[in-house]
């Protein structure tokens, strides 16, 4: 990734149509007290024996064997622990400017969990991202929070939601409740390969895997014998494109960048302050990670994983702190510089989000005694 200028402007007629926007889209019930106290402690990311992150804190370049092995570690880990989801590998190649005419190759792994009922493009689809990449220089480069955390931390999100998911999906299916387009949701997560620059950060040089998807995508054209053919292509089944990046490190502070996702982001951060008060989160229970509720935060444009798809209309919440970690792209991008406990509290952060999106309060049954959280 990489920051540019100038900053973001905001007005309160941007605000005004954030506010309806949310009022219109979020349909969802949020998250009781006693559901969020039941989202699983995320022992499993850690950087020492963790099952999650420390396979990935290798160097992770493109045609090299870390690539290999970070594939190995993303694809194993959903044929081992989830078996219920869908993979695909969508590979491309391509010269870059440090390796002259040889062909690279990138290759982006998309796990994808559907409801049952549904044919090929059918679903709309919670979309969560992250690059699994490293950066070629300096030699040796870990990229822990860029983008070895974003990783570990959707696979923690996967194994949480799959567990309700599925649930919702027999409920559904024995109801005979399936079959409309608003309630056919689904989930996919896209680790995402060459978003780092091989020299120097250029339209051409960066985001390799995310232009070929996104254009891959983008020409692919849905089934048209399909039940509804509200979804073209691929591209259009996408509700939401949640893009991490650079998570990991102490104290973060994450804007709002864009005006039509604004409400995605208020969701999100009413979701981690309702961590905090119930005391669920582990760093400070009085700094929110997610403060620019009322849109007043300046945060300049970054250039990431996003671009190909924002450019054809996909609606996209960015999460990536600014400043960017003071870490960013040096030698101490490593496991010994992570705030563990900010690791774990995005864990907890994007998986409540996550299962609130996929409306699973439709299938949490309150303990008895505990009361209902209205709303």
């Amino acid at each position: 990734m990489y920051l540019h200028s100038p900053s973001l402007t905001l007005s309160l007629p941007a605000i005004s149509l954030w506010l309806l926007l949310a009022a219109l889209t979020t349909a969802y019930k949020p998250l009781s007290d006693s559901f969020l106290r039941a989202i699983p402690s995320p022992d499993s990311v850690n950087i020492d024996k963790g099952p999650l992150l420390s396979p990935l804190l290798i160097p992770r370049v493109p045609g090299t064997p870390g690539q290999t092995t970070a594939q190995e570690h993303l694809h194993s880990f959903f044929t081992s622990n989830l078996p219920s989801w869908s993979l695909t590998w969508q590979n491309s190649t391509s010269t870059t400017p440090a390796t002259g005419s040889a062909q690279i190759p990138f290759a982006n792994l998309i796990a994808k969990r559907e409801p049952p009922w549904t044919k090929p493009g059918e679903a709309n689809l919670l979309t969560l991202v992250a690059h699994y990449d490293s950066k070629r220089l300096p030699q040796g480069f870990l990229g822990a929070t860029d983008s070895a955390v974003p990783c570990a931390v959707l696979m923690y999100v996967a194994q949480v939601v799959d567990k309700y998911v599925s649930q919702m999906y027999e409920e559904m299916s024995e109801l005979g409740e399936g079959g409309e387009v608003d309630m056919d949701m689904g989930v996919q997560i896209l680790f995402l390969d060459g978003e780092e620059a091989f020299e120097t950060w250029t339209d051409a040089d960066s985001l390799y895997g995310a232009r070929s998807l996104a254009e891959t995508w983008f020409t692919q054209r849905n089934p048209a014998g399909q039940k509804f053919y509200k979804y073209r292509t691929p591209l259009s089944q996408i509700s939401l494109f949640l893009l991490l990046d650079l998570l990991g490190a102490p104290s973060p502070m994450v804007p709002s960048y864009f005006p039509t996702t604004h409400w995605a982001y208020v969701a999100l951060s009413s979701v981690e302050s309702r961590l905090r008060s119930l005391n669920l989160l582990e760093s400070s229970p009085t700094r929110n990670f997610l403060p620019d509720v009322n849109a007043t935060m300046s945060g300049g444009p970054i250039s990431d994983d996003h671009l190909p798809f924002i450019a054809r209309g996909v609606e996209t919440l960015h999460i990536i702190p600014h400043p960017f970690p003071a870490v960013w792209h040096t030698m101490k991008d490593d496991g010994a510089h992570l705030d563990m406990k900010v690791v774990r509290d995005w864990c907890k952060i994007v998986a409540s989000f996550a299962l609130e999106w996929l409306d699973m309060m439709e299938v949490w049954t309150e303990p008895e005694g505990s009361g209902k959280f209205l709303k």
